[in-house]
């Protein structure tokens, strides 16, 4: 068994008998049997470590060590050279199921038939498995429709920030999803041993428990993927576009609206910035997640919009469009800003970290020019910084519970071949695809995406995040791997402490609601569609539809968490 964390004492505990809550003061979470479909709207809370029931850990050891040491989750390590691979599954399954899969892509999808995929399936042992790929933009709200009416396959792949689309996940997520307790319940290592050495901790943000009152009826429900650690996004500049300028990396918000001020040319078509709804907030001390934080003084949670700060965040985003820094179509939704940014158009985007290494290699290919680097951590008014960061996994992949066990479990052969982390052949053919078809090795050993492996393999999901890793590293271009090492680097002493570290909370769906409805009105503002005097209105608004009852849930579980 797991050792709870020493801070979480209450672990084995139902979330709100441990707080003092019976089923009415849990934000009205109803006593459910665990046993046909459920119903709530009241939102959940899960906690997420000390489970005895899940996959026994061992140890897979790695093919070959990395050539930076990091100090991880915040601060992995990186591989400058590539190492030549080895064979992770030994002993092949052999498997003859066909199986569909819905899974999120970016940009156009690739031909089925490609070489790809019949070498994958071959190489994991004739396991079929189809992919449905979807609009990765409107995933998260149409994965909604598609799970409410059963209509997904055999399976599908949803990364953690989609389940904000998702008010009653938790209901979702046992209506819908094969319960893998007992599959993956103690020693797997005979069978799966890649499974078996993914962290405890990967397994147990994997639960859902079919009854909030009952402790026991908590079960693994998905398969992780990996868990990373570090800044998740970044603000990027195009390095390039400052020096040919004349102007430095801005180490403050103030700096910042400096460089913006001298590069921004309204008249010559080129602005500072498109997007900075998402990213910016961190900047000006504000929290991620759903937003709220413990204030000492007041001895109660606060939510980032009752704090003073948020009103200097949506000063700076108006400042943005006022004086005329961002480009105009921004709140269109129309544009792609990552052709802008490349184009020259616009100096900054924020934007996934995977995107820092995207661009280096369509520069690297001909398909791009210029360079460029993600912001450093900086703060506005001389506070300290904050980097909102993740240490969770990136998401799951969840088995239609119509499924019978036998097939899930070729589905887990198949999962196990896909944890094989960097250094092995059944990464390089996940990642690169099949050589002299999608890859060629360059000069200094490292595989170089073809053309058709760049639109087959690398630019959409596929199969890479099938499964998480059995460990993540630091990968690419030499520069890059020591550019990202340096950056996190000096990123770590900065990221955010995590107040539900040990548990996953789900908000209200009123709240959710009201926070979506706040979150447009703020856009309405920072295009000036509405007057920073509505500011406190709108809070009170959100409050009275929705926050204060998300108030009360959050704080309930803050207590349970922290043995308040």
């Amino acid at each position: 068994m797991a050792t709870p964390s020493r801070r979480s004492p209450f672990r084995r505990r139902s979330l709100f008998q441990a707080a003092g809550l019976g089923a009415a003061g849990a934000a009205g979470l109803p006593l459910i049997s665990a046993c046909g479909d459920i119903e709530s709207g009241g939102g959940s809370a899960q906690v997420t470590e000390g489970f005895d029931f899940l996959p026994t850990y061992k140890e897979w050891p790695l093919p070959v060590e990395p050539d930076l040491i990091g100090e991880p989750p915040h601060h992995p390590s990186g591989f400058t050279s590539y190492p030549e691979p080895v064979q992770a599954v030994t002993d092949l399954p052999s498997g003859s199921g066909t199986y569909e899969f819905t899974i999120p892509m970016w940009g156009e999808a690739p031909s089925k038939d490609d070489p790809y995929y019949a070498a994958v399936h071959e190489a994991w042992g004739g396991t079929v498995i189809n992919i449905r790929h979807a609009d990765g933009n409107t995933f998260a709200d149409t994965s909604a429709q598609w799970l409410q009416a059963n209509e997904f396959g055999d399976g599908i792949q949803m990364f953690s920030w989609m389940l904000y689309a998702h008010p009653n996940f938790r209901e979702t997520v046992v209506n819908t999803f094969y319960d893998l307790t007992d599959l993956l319940s103690g020693d797997i290592a005979d069978r799966w041993p890649l499974l078996a050495g993914r962290e405890t901790a990967a397994w147990g943000k994997s639960v859902w428990s079919t009854d909030p009152e009952d402790p026991e009826s908590a079960r693994i429900f998905g398969i992780p993927g990996s868990i990373s650690g570090g800044p998740g996004n970044g603000m990027y500049a195009r390095t390039d576009l400052l020096e040919a300028a004349g102007l430095a990396m801005p180490t403050s918000v103030e700096e910042l609206l400096d460089v913006a001020r001298e590069w921004s040319d309204d008249a010559a078509g080129q602005w500072a910035f498109f997007g900075t709804d998402w990213f910016t907030p961190a900047w000006f001390g504000l929290a991620s997640g759903e937003g709220w934080v413990w204030d000492e003084e007041q001895d109660k949670l606060i939510h980032n919009c009752e704090r003073p700060e948020y009103t200097e965040w949506l000063e700076f985003r108006r400042t943005l469009h006022d004086e005329k820094l961002q480009h105009p179509d921004a709140a269109s939704g129309t544009l792609e800003p990552k052709d802008l940014f490349t184009a020259g158009t616009i100096l900054f985007h924020q934007d996934g970290i995977t995107y820092w290494s995207d661009f280096t290699n369509q520069v690297k290919g001909g398909e791009a020019e210029g360079t460029i680097a993600p912001i450093g951590a900086i703060a506005a008014n001389g506070r300290t910084p904050l980097v909102h960061a993740v240490n969770d996994v990136e998401g799951w992949v969840f088995l239609s519970k119509d499924l019978e066990q036998e097939q899930v479990e070729e589905i887990l052969d198949v999962a196990n071949f896909c944890s094989a982390p960097y250094g092995t052949k059944e990464f390089e053919l996940l990642e690169y695809g099949v050589e002299g078809e999608h890859f060629n090795y360059g000069d200094d050993g490292t595989p170089v995406y073809t053309e058709l492996g760049t639109s087959i393999v690398q630019a959409p999901v596929n199969f890479k995040t099938f499964s998480g890793r059995v460990q993540t590293f630091l990968t690419g271009q030499p520069d890059f791997v020591q550019d990202r090492f340096e950056y996190n680097a000096t990123m770590k002493d900065y990221i955010e402490t995590n107040i539900w570290e040990g548990m996953r909370v789900e908000a209200p769906a009123d709240s959710v609601a009201a926070d979506q409805a706040r979150q447009d009105q703020e856009n309405d503002i920072a295009y000036g569609r509405a007057e920073l005097s509505e500011i406190p209105s709108m809070v009170e608004t959100f409050l009275k539809n929705g926050g204060e009852a998300a108030r009360e849930h959050f704080t309930a579980a803050y207590k349970a968490l922290h043995g308040k």
